[in-house]
């Protein structure tokens, strides 16, 4: 995974309030929604670049697939909590993205929980791996600049 391990190894960040059904007994984030926390900053991460993943996989009928994803808890976050995801492509292949993500305290710089998440730019009539297209690869690269790895 991408050593993830300030808030300077991220360009773009996206806020975030944890809400009382986030939480289990322990009152800390119940493990599976830190996913959905990373799917919401990768979603916004294309919102604000901007690339419209819905409507270019209806018109090209090219999507991505997630083909991993690695969570590692470093501290608790709890009910109410204000965090702020940043998100990055860590790395452009010629057919994946992979993104290394962040959890931080609103304003803060202790890391809570990092993530990768890879994806594949797949046909889906024949489920197979298709090329980045050279739009994006240029919004990922001036968003990314010396930080886009591949």
């Amino acid at each position: 995974m991408d050593n993830v391990t300030t808030r300077a190894a991220f360009r773009f960040f996206c806020p975030l309030r944890v809400r009382y059904s986030e939480v289990d007994q322990q009152g800390v984030v119940f493990n599976a929604h830190y996913l959905t926390y990373y799917d919401t900053a990768i979603t916004e991460y294309f919102r604000g670049l901007p690339y419209d993943l819905m409507a270019e996989a209806t018109a090209s009928g090219i999507d991505f697939h997630t083909v991993r994803c690695v969570v590692e808890y470093k501290a608790p976050i709890r009910f109410d909590q204000e965090l702020e995801i940043g998100c990055r492509v860590a790395r452009l292949g010629r057919s994946s993205l992979s993104f290394a993500l962040g959890i931080f305290p609103k304003g803060g710089e202790a890391l809570l929980a990092t993530g990768e998440v890879v994806w594949v730019h797949t046909d889906q009539r024949s489920h197979r791996p298709v090329a980045v297209g050279d739009r994006l690869r240029g919004l990922l690269r001036v968003r990314e600049g010396e930080n886009l790895g591949g």
